[in-house]
């Protein structure tokens, strides 16, 4: 109890400016405030997207020079050895974006010639788009979930709409952080979702029960602040969830419900979502549009998930003709 006070405290007084912390005079700072820029400037990621190849680059750091403190040292093998731990430690899925992060790094490096060789030129490690199919929730299940969350506390009102959102409209956790009072429209009923992966925004109609949940919210969970972010911490100070955040609500959520779902994750709502349109007839593309998806074999995988329509659609299995 003692710790999460101080570490509030501490938040809310570097919120504030008046909490300085030292920090370490790294080797290479210089060098990954320089390249964070770059991704800023010149490739134009959002700052979601940067924070990940910044810790990508900062754990490399670390791990393939841990003594040296010259770039111009780095060898192949040291890279491919970074990518022998990481491969013991990630999935084939999530060492694509390691080794994509790496190979912008290092193609930067090389560009500005703090390293001699084109350490870049990295193989991609092979992942099917389906070698994985998207885990959903069982819908009772996810109404078992909303119905078991006690919204008697500020905290309570807010998770409850946030999973609300994720179950009812498919959106991604980012997503969810990102809205803002002024995303919705109480005249027209509907949400405008700005979709950082396609950066393009979404206009999604609001039902009679959700603007009544919104409304609730408003009044019962979310406290007065100046902030323009329609969901905020619970602790203070007072900001802006974190996308990592609505991992843990959900999380939290499904472990106080007694229900069978902890190996679930956030994103099982937003698959139960497709899976409950796609039941319902709803045609993959409008699918694929209300989820954000670039190309409509993203939203194909769950047809995988449709049990009961690979049964009607699969062949006989042949029988073999006595002659």
């Amino acid at each position: 109890m003692y710790r999460a006070t101080q570490r509030a405290y501490q938040r809310f007084l570097s919120s504030q400016g008046r909490l300085k912390s030292k920090r370490v005079n790294e080797p290479f700072a210089q060098l990954c405030h320089d390249y964070r820029r770059h991704l800023v400037e010149l490739r134009g990621l959002v700052n979601e997207t940067i924070q990940h190849h910044h810790r990508t680059v900062a754990d490399f750091l670390r791990r393939a020079l841990p003594s040296r403190h010259a770039l111009s040292s780095l060898t192949r093998e040291d890279v491919e050895g970074y990518l022998v731990l990481k491969s013991r430690e990630v999935g084939r899925q999530c060492l694509q974006h390691v080794v994509a992060h790496l190979r912008a790094f290092l193609r930067y490096c090389h560009d500005r010639r703090e390293i001699r060789w084109p350490l870049h030129v990295i193989d991609t490690p092979r992942a099917h788009l389906d070698e994985l199919p998207p885990r959903a929730l069982d819908w009772s299940l996810v109404q078992a979930l909303l119905r078991s969350i006690d919204r008697s506390s500020r905290s309570g009102w807010r998770d409850y709409t946030i999973l609300h959102l994720l179950a009812h409209y498919g959106l991604r956790p980012s997503e969810v952080v990102s809205l803002r009072l002024a995303s919705i429209d109480w005249d027209a009923k509907t949400l405008v979702v700005e979709q950082h992966k396609t950066r393009s925004a979404l206009v999604l109609p609001l039902v009679d029960q959700t603007l009544s949940i919104l409304r609730r919210y408003l009044a019962h969970g979310r406290p007065r602040s100046t902030h323009s972010e329609l969901f905020l911490r619970a602790r203070c100070p007072a900001g802006a969830l974190k996308r990592t955040a609505v991992t843990d609500i959900f999380d939290k959520r499904a472990e106080q419900s007694g229900l069978s779902i902890n190996s679930y994750s956030a994103y099982s709502l937003r698959h139960a979502f497709a899976m409950r349109l796609l039941n319902r007839g709803v045609g993959l593309k409008a699918i694929a549009d209300l989820l954000g998806h670039r190309s409509l074999a993203n939203t194909c995988l769950y047809l995988r998930l449709d049990i009961g329509m690979l049964r009607d659609v699969a062949l006989p299995v042949p029988t073999q003709v006595q002659g």
